[in-house]
């Protein structure tokens, strides 16, 4: 008789895939979602004068705008109903995972609340998301009021603030619902695939860009294999660098029952070297997004002389000058422990193995193992946190060195492009799996029967 092993290596094959209705049907929830995503990013907000406004973005694409315009997947080059994309809801939740560890009611939420507390940081999460997008849309709605030419001429002033604000919210509202629906009811996590549509969908372009300059010689055909290179060659980095582990030794003693010993086998406790994932780039261009944006947008209207200032500070805060460089490093890092901490606590790790009867050897159980893992997991986050920093910032640098300035060629891009789809084929993957044993237990139970029979 065949092993379960065997039968279920026998049972891997595409016609299972087929038979996976479930995984079929999140699979098409999924693309159907993102492409009601990518058409909402061609839909123009009401009143917006679009050849004016694609003027005027194309003197700012190098700067901030570009970051964001990628992220949104083209929307702020349209100023679309989706221009704001999951901004908003991203910064809320850094503000509420921040507060989750300062302030001592949503701490216990946090952490004795179960599900009942997640599920009520989440609402607050939400809360907050409405308050930010509604002061988000209405600084944009200020600023594009204040420019020359791009609102339509003959529409009220404060209908066109009342429309802006209520369509860059309520786009937002709707993505941050969409990606949740995603996250419950398709494969993968939503928001992280939301970003991940615009990105991929700003490629096309930035490669036609990069060829029509090789074509015109305003880029060398070196540079353009090198770009092509080194794209290639982040990407294989990110794989290698996600993969890679530290694995902690875990001994569980022998135990007698009876006559019979129980125990004595020893496992592994994997530890990522990047455990913030993709998390720290994004929280941290969220966060240079909110100030930058508003500044750029004030830059372009009519400032009395006691805010002169704000072009300059706007000028420091574009895209590849140093003092964004520097505060986007800084961000990065900084968001690597603070996400490492939320999502992995030594004590209560420590706690469970103590509980459970598991040690590692050389170390007594409870507050010395809990300090050797906060000692190997601080190690770990230092050179997980260098690791995103370099990939985030050493392309940007080069980028800015050419002709060619496109975010979708950027480390940042290539870092939550290749991490989301790691993510999304591993989940896809954990689905096969299950399905492949559920048919293994209905095949077992089908053979008993005929057997008692």
């Amino acid at each position: 008789m065949a092993s379960a092993a065997e039968q279920l290596a026998a049972n891997m094959n595409f016609g299972a895939f087929q038979r996976a209705t479930e995984l079929h049907k999140r699979l098409w929830f999924t693309l159907g979602a993102l492409i009601v995503y990518r058409l909402g990013t061609f839909i123009p907000i009401p009143g917006i004068n679009a050849d004016q406004f694609a003027q005027m973005f194309e003197g700012q694409q190098a700067g901030i705008l570009s970051i964001f315009n990628t992220f949104s997947g083209g929307a702020v080059q349209r100023m679309a109903i989706f221009a704001l994309n999951v901004m908003p809801y991203i910064s809320a939740s850094i503000i509420v995972q921040l507060m989750g560890s300062i302030y001592p009611p949503w701490e216990k939420l946090r952490k004795e609340g179960g599900e009942a507390g997640r599920k009520q940081l989440n609402q607050y999460t939400r809360y907050l998301t409405v308050v930010l997008a509604l002061a988000q849309s209405f600084g944009i709605a200020v600023g594009l009021q204040n420019a020359q030419g791009l609102v339509d001429a003959g529409i009220p002033p404060m209908f066109f603030l009342i429309t802006t604000v209520a369509t860059l919210t309520g786009g937002t509202l709707f993505l941050m619902w969409l990606g949740e629906q995603i996250t419950s009811r398709g494969v993968g996590n939503g928001t992280s695939l939301i970003i991940f549509a615009g990105i991929i969908a700003a490629l096309p372009g930035s490669a036609s860009r990069m060829l029509t300059l090789s074509q015109t010689n305003d880029l060398n055909i070196g540079m353009v294999f090198g770009i092509i290179a080194l794209v290639l060659g982040l990407v294989a980095f990110i794989v290698f660098m996600e993969r890679s582990q530290r694995r902690l030794l875990i001994q569980y003693p022998k135990r007698q029952v009876g006559n019979r010993m129980f125990g004595g086998e020893s496992s592994f406790m994997p530890l990522k070297i990047n455990t913030s994932g993709v998390i720290p780039p994004i929280f941290a261009s969220s966060l240079l997004l909110l100030p930058a944006t508003a500044m750029t947008f004030l830059a372009q209207a009519d400032l009395p002389d006691w805010l002169q200032w704000v072009p300059q500070i706007a000028g420091q805060l574009q895209h590849g000058r140093p003092a964004f460089m520097a505060l986007y490093a800084f961000l990065i890092i900084f968001f690597c422990f603070f996400y490492t901490s939320v999502v992995f606590n030594p004590d209560d790790t420590a706690e469970n193995l103590r509980k459970y009867g598991g040690f590692m050897p050389g170390i007594r159980p409870g507050k010395r193992t809990a300090e050797y893992l906060d000692y190997v997991l601080t190690r770990l986050t230092v050179i997980g946190a260098g690791y995103i920093t370099f990939v985030c910032l050493v392309p940007e640098f080069l980028m800015n060195s050419s002709s060619l300035q496109s975010f979708a060629f950027g480390g940042t891009s290539i870092l939550i492009a290749v991490t989301v789809t790691m993510d999304t084929v591993a989940q896809i993957q954990s689905h096969l799996l299950a399905h492949q044993y559920e048919g293994l237990i209905k095949k077992s139970k089908m053979r008993m029967g005929g057997r008692g029979r």
